[in-house]
């Protein structure tokens, strides 16, 4: 079976220290277990989608025809990828990294299709410069 996730290189986020009093809450969040059950159902998609293609199991291992039939985006979503190549700078490797994540996302919420909800996750995924994206 191949690696769960090729996602490695593909997410940069910024982790802030938690005060106490976040880490002392009571709120439960998602149980893992539901998380599992919606990776393994990503997971699923993937694999189907690409299984007449020997050597791709999974979004990050799409070549260039499969993520211009996979990866493609509206007009929302177009302006959306314009607007953060703009704003962050971002090459076009980072572009193509961006889409896979967001086409990844989409697989996680059972979307045939990336939307702007989708793409706007994966841009701040990508972004290491959260101060200037958004303002």
């Amino acid at each position: 079976m191949p690696p769960l996730f090729h996602l490695w290189n593909d997410l940069h986020i910024e982790v802030t220290p938690l005060p106490h009093s976040a880490l002392a809450e009571k709120k439960l969040g998602e149980p893992s277990a539901v998380i599992r059950q919606r990776v393994i159902a990503a997971r699923k998609i993937q694999e189907e989608r690409y299984k007449g293609y020997k050597g791709i199991h999974c979004n990050a291992q799409m070549n260039q025809k499969l993520f211009r039939q996979w990866c493609d985006i509206d007009t929302d979503c177009q302006n959306l990828m314009k607007a953060a190549m703009d704003r962050l700078g971002l090459s076009a490797r980072a572009y193509d990294r961006i889409l896979k994540v967001a086409r990844t996302i989409a697989d996680l919420a059972g979307d045939e299709r990336i939307n702007t909800t989708h793409l706007s996750e994966a841009i701040n995924y990508r972004s290491l410069d959260r101060d200037s994206w958004g303002k």
